[in-house]
């Protein structure tokens, strides 16, 4: 059949914030496009418009970022605004994030004063600003912080006063109008520094600052409790009997159930302050690989197959609960851990350096989602050349529990 003169795509109404978080039609995935093993190799606007329909073929809309002081956070913009002006039908959102320090954060030969802060989070603040001010209908959310209040941050952690200042100075720009009105602003952080963890965590403070952010963004990693904390990890007595894969199937449920009582927990704070507004998940992910803690000589939880149920698992709950999931990672990033190749760090990525989706989106692959894309002008194929045989050979039961 011959299209019609009214069959070309059609553009596509813009959307606020309310409408986008907690819909199922709008996924969201946290974005780092770093090829290299440092960010001094920003990512090019080609390699980052060739990401944009990477991830908008799997259904992606919602994008999250980290800070603004880096070139790749403007050129992302530019890249959506160019791929929305070469095709009107094509839909992406961004959740900006303003990265927020303490004094001396990061300095080797200083400690760092988390009573004070950065005098920079002044410039992050007023370029995140400025950038959604140029991409009002790209910029939806701006993220105060990451993970900025929780104490194991220990490099730069602040306090809550810290983000409250700065939340309400946006929210007082919203309100005069110098930001558009229907923006949400958050910060993303540790569920435990949403009131989900230890009393330390409850501070006025921080009631205050739930009560003046548009939404909570909370981040649950059940992967490093796999160590750090591993109640619901491990092969429990009843089920020696299992098969493997029947062991590591249970275990990979009791972490998801895991990551819902982290969420019931903040909920129950929130509600407890007489607040009601909604909570989605800012961050959550499995790595793939781990030579240390969380890899065959610590708790054995790091492969792909582990991976890929972690990611359906917690797609199926915030969908069905109408929550939004900023699931990370979408590609592996090895600058993160730079001096540990096989570190788990490097291995958050959905689709791997090499432009292979790993397990978690082989049935994408097989659905001819990526036919026609690229990354790095390589086709998107699988890992493990396809073959299940190969990868479930890597993939370790969890230890028994005592």
């Amino acid at each position: 059949m011959m299209l019609g003169c009214n069959d070309k795509p059609q553009a596509v109404q813009e959307k606020s914030a309310a409408d986008i978080l907690g819909n199922p039609k709008y996924l969201a995935i946290s974005y780092g496009g770093y090829r290299e093993n440092t960010r001094d190799v920003q990512p090019t606007i080609l390699e980052l418009k060739e990401d944009m329909k990477i991830l908008s073929a799997m259904g992606i809309k919602i994008l999250r970022t980290y800070n603004v002081h880096l070139a790749q956070a403007s050129n992302l913009l530019k890249a959506i605004r160019e791929l929305k002006t070469e095709d009107e039908s094509f839909e992406m959102y961004v959740m900006l994030g303003a990265w927020i320090d303490c004094k001396d954060a990061f300095d080797f030969n200083k400690q760092p004063d988390h009573n004070a802060e950065s005098e920079r989070n002044a410039v992050e603040i007023e370029t995140a600003i400025r950038l959604t001010q140029t991409y009002p209908d790209i910029v939806k959310i701006i993220a105060v912080g990451n993970e900025a209040m929780v104490k194991w941050a220990t490099s730069y952690y602040v306090q809550p006063a810290v983000i409250l200042k700065w939340v309400n100075h946006l929210q007082d720009l919203k309100q005069s109008g110098d930001l558009p009105p229907d923006l949400w602003i958050t910060s993303s952080d540790n569920f435990a520094s949403w009131g989900g963890g230890e009393a330390e965590y409850h501070t006025e403070d921080l009631n205050e600052l739930i009560k003046a952010v548009d939404y909570i963004s909370m981040h649950t990693y059940p992967m490093h409790d796999t160590h750090y904390h591993p109640v619901f990890w491990g092969v429990e007595g009843e089920e020696a009997a299992l098969s493997d894969i029947e062991k590591i199937d249970a275990a990979m449920a009791r972490a998801k159930s895991y990551a819902i009582s982290q969420y019931d927990s903040v909920y129950n704070y929130m509600t407890s302050l007489g607040v009601k507004k909604p909570i989605h998940i800012g961050e959550t992910g499995w790595a793939s690989m781990s030579n240390a803690l969380y890899g065959t000589s610590g708790s054995k939880a790091t492969d792909e197959y582990k991976e890929a149920l972690y990611y359906k698992n917690m797609r199926e709950w915030t969908n069905k609960a109408g929550m939004s999931c900023f699931y990370f990672e979408a590609f592996d990033e090895q600058w993160k851990d730079a001096d540990n190749p096989l570190g788990s760090e490097n291995y958050f990525g959905l689709i791997n350096l090499k432009g292979e989706a790993k397990y978690a989106l082989w049935n994408l692959v097989d659905q001819g989602v990526f036919d026609g894309l690229t990354r790095n002008g390589k086709p998107i194929t699988k890992t493990f050349g396809g073959d299940k045989e190969a990868l479930m050979q890597t993939v370790p039961v969890p230890p028994i529990k005592d």
